[in-house]
Order: structure tokens, then sequence, then C-alpha cells
């Protein structure tokens, strides 16, 4: 991608969330910023998950997952998520989590906001598959500001590719 169009993908803001699977005994979560609302009647959001991402067959499979909504305070959950340190199958035994009453997925407790959903379709675009989903049972933890993209030194802009923010050209 060249540099004019990774600026201007990076330019379209977006919220920090880390999705959340559960399929047996394990527990996987994952750094997402692709996430929007696409439905008001009913209530319904996409969440975008890599097609070679671990997330990405265990939600075609299950068709439910968590979308745990992150918080300034909440933090290092992205820290955690998008490092190294998280790209294993099994990588919840860092974080603390409850699962969700209904659909019994993962729940971060260090999430602003947690959300169990179903997925109700899902279609391939391009290197992704987008998951269209609606709530099922909603967490409200404690009061605080949505962690978004401008708050990040980096932007996903899928792949390997990652656009670094210059925070001189930014603020």
């Amino acid at each position: 991608m060249d540099n004019n169009l990774a600026r201007a993908m990076a330019s379209l803001t977006s919220g920090i969330y880390v999705l959340t699977v559960r399929e047996g005994a394990r527990y996987h979560g994952m750094s997402s910023s692709w996430v929007t609302q696409v439905s008001g009647e009913p209530v319904m959001f996409t969440a975008a998950v890599d097609n070679a991402h671990f997330s990405n067959p265990v939600i075609a499979r299950t068709r439910v997952f968590g979308l745990n909504v992150v918080g300034r305070r909440g933090k290092p959950l992205e820290d955690y998520f998008y490092s190294p340190r998280a790209r294993r199958e099994d990588n919840l035994d860092a974080v603390e989590f409850e699962l969700s009453p209904t659909l019994q997925v993962p729940w971060l407790k260090l999430a602003m906001v947690a959300m169990e959903a179903r997925v109700v379709d899902s279609f391939v675009a391009g290197d992704h598959t987008i998951f269209v989903a609606s709530p099922v049972g909603v967490r409200v933890g404690e009061n605080d500001r949505p962690l978004t993209s401008l708050d990040l030194e980096y932007v996903y802009l899928g792949g390997k590719e990652v656009f670094p923010r210059d925070r001189r050209g930014w603020d």
C-alpha cells in the first residue's frame, strides 16, 4: 500500500475492541478495530476478522463471540492483544475474564462494556470475513471513555500492515 493510501485509510478512525471466543476448553481474544453498528432495528453490528486469524473459523463454527469495548483505563488490553505474546490459540490465561450469562463467551473484566453476540450472517470481503451480529446480552462496567485509533501510536491496515502515527501530523 503506498504511503498516501495508507495515510488515507489510517484517517478512518475507529474504536478499539477485543473480540473473544470460546470453543470447548479453549479461550481466545484478539484486538479489533474494524467494528461498527449497522442496524438500529433490530440492533446489529459487524466485526471484520482476518481470514487467517485463529478466531475466524471458531466464530464461523460456533456462531457466537464476545465484543469487549476497550476504555482508556483498559489500554493494557490493547497492548497485550496486539503484542506477539497474544499470538497463540489459548491466550486468555494472561487476563481476567468471566463467561457471559447466555452464550458463555469470555467477557474481559477490564473492558468498559462487554457484549455477547450471535452471528446472523457473514460474508468474505477480501482477506477478512465480515460477521454480522446481534447482541444477546450486555455488561456495562465503570464509566470510561472508549479508546479509539487516535489514542494509539499505530493504525492496523490489514494483514501485517501497520501505519505508524506521526503524532505531529495528527494532533
